[in-house]
């Protein structure tokens, strides 16, 4: 139980940076990614700061992590095991970047937003998922892992 409120803590946590940094917004996120509009004095590099705040939090996380022996809320840390970088990898941050740019959503601020009534958002967790089954679907048939 306590894993549970943790991670419903967290989540909420996260959830509220998103709506008070306006990650949720598509439109703050285009106007960020675009940066041809840096020119006419249009571009709008405040999640650049979000971004830049978000580093030091980061890192002071990461560094009393690596003091303890375990999780507070498991038996071991659970490290990822791929280290390279290879096609899939690649492929998978593309079609993120590019997806982002289109639309201004990634799937955080997405969720984020289906909470606020955004048809667009819902739109956008839809095609998500039809994805995401896609992607299970084509593995489990080509016995290829992603």
């Amino acid at each position: 139980m306590k894993r549970i409120l943790a991670a419903f803590l967290c989540g909420l946590i996260f959830g509220v940076g998103l709506i008070v940094s306006q990650m949720s917004n598509p439109a703050k996120v285009l106007n960020f990614l675009d940066l041809a509009r840096i020119p006419s004095g249009h571009w709008d590099p405040s999640l650049a700061f979000v971004m830049i705040g978000a580093i030091p939090v980061a890192a002071i996380g990461f560094a009393l992590g690596r003091r303890r022996k375990a999780p507070l809320l498991a038996d071991a840390f659970d490290p990822p095991t791929a280290t390279r970088i290879d096609a899939p990898l690649v492929t998978g941050a593309a079609i993120f970047g590019i997806g982002w740019g289109l639309v201004g959503f990634c799937p955080g601020p997405a969720l984020t937003a289906v909470g606020f009534g955004s048809g667009e958002a819902v739109i956008f967790v839809a095609a998500m998922i039809a994805g995401m089954l896609l992607f299970q679907a084509w593995t489990a048939f080509s016995g290829k892992k992603g």
